[in-house]
Parts: structure tokens; C-alpha cells; sequence
């Protein structure tokens, strides 16, 4: 490992240091596979609403941790691209259901393929569903702390 491009994060430095190089290192490997798309990390609201169809932008803003100023502009921009589309909601007016169109839904495989095999290039294979599930009970355990906190 080159020394010189971790220096700012120490063997003492805070796991989430470590796991923020690795998303962002992630997100330049993804966008170099996609680069037509540049799509960054709001490929993330893609591959929400393809998986949980009829979400709303509270949703997202709960998911994320993002304003809803944030959220309502990157759903704009993806709905515009034409990845996503809304539809009113019939039990409340006021709201809208996303979900993917054609075109999300065609980039959805193609990701999730990009970025298994990513995660076999840098050496997270089959026989690391036990640190996956316990990275997962990290994720939720965070979620939940923030809830209880009234951060949500």
C-alpha cells in the first residue's frame, strides 16, 4: 500500500475513515465503467426506487440522511435523464410514488454487476457473507441510534 495516499488515515484513525475511501475509491472505479452516465452517488436513488417502487421523497430523505431540498433536486435532475418518474400518490394527493422507468431499470443490473465486480477485484468474495451481515447490522444499528436521537 502506498503510504503517501493514506496518510491522512492512521491505523488509529476511525473505521468510518476507512470506509469512506472505500465508497469514494468504489465511486470512481463505477463512474469510470459508466462514465456516459455521471451519475456519482445518485446512482443510489436509482437503485432505491427500483428496488422499493412507489417510495416517496421521504423516503429517500430518511434513507440518505439528505434535506429534502437536497433529495427533491436530485430526483428532478434523474427524472429529467429520464431514469425515474412520479406519479401521485392516489391515497394522498400531495405526495408523489417514484419508480424506475426503462431506463433505470436497464442500468439497475448493469450497476450491481460493475460493482460485484469491484468488490472481487479488491478481494470481497463468497466467504465474507458473516462480514457483510455484520456491516449490514452496523448500518441498521446506525440508522436506528439516529432515529431514537430524533435525527431522521
Amino acid at each position: 500500500m502506498s503510504e503517501e495516499v493514506f496518510q491522512a488515515i492512521k491505523d488509529d484513525s476511525p473505521l468510518i475513515a476507512w470506509i469512506h475511501n472505500i465508497s469514494l475509491n468504489q465511486q470512481k472505479y463505477m463512474d469510470s465503467k459508466i462514465k456516459d452516465l455521471d451519475l456519482g452517488h445518485n446512482v443510489r436513488y436509482i437503485m432505491y426506487i427500483h428496488d422499493n417502487p412507489g417510495c416517496s421523497q421521504d423516503d429517500l430523505v430518511r434513507m440518505f440522511c439528505q434535506s429534502k431540498g437536497n433529495v427533491a433536486k436530485v430526483l428532478k435532475k434523474l427524472e429529467d435523464d429520464g431514469f425515474i418518474k412520479r406519479q401521485i400518490n392516489p391515497t394522498n394527493r400531495r405526495k408523489y410514488m417514484l419508480m424506475t422507468t426503462d431506463k433505470g431499470n436497464e442500468l439497475v443490473p448493469k450497476y450491481r454487476q460493475i460493482s460485484m465486480e469491484w468488490e472481487r477485484k479488491v478481494g470481497i468474495g463468497d466467504e465474507d457473507g458473516e462480514f457483510k451481515k455484520r456491516l449490514i447490522e452496523i448500518a441498521f444499528n446506525t440508522y436506528e441510534i439516529n432515529n431514537k436521537e430524533g435525527l431522521l
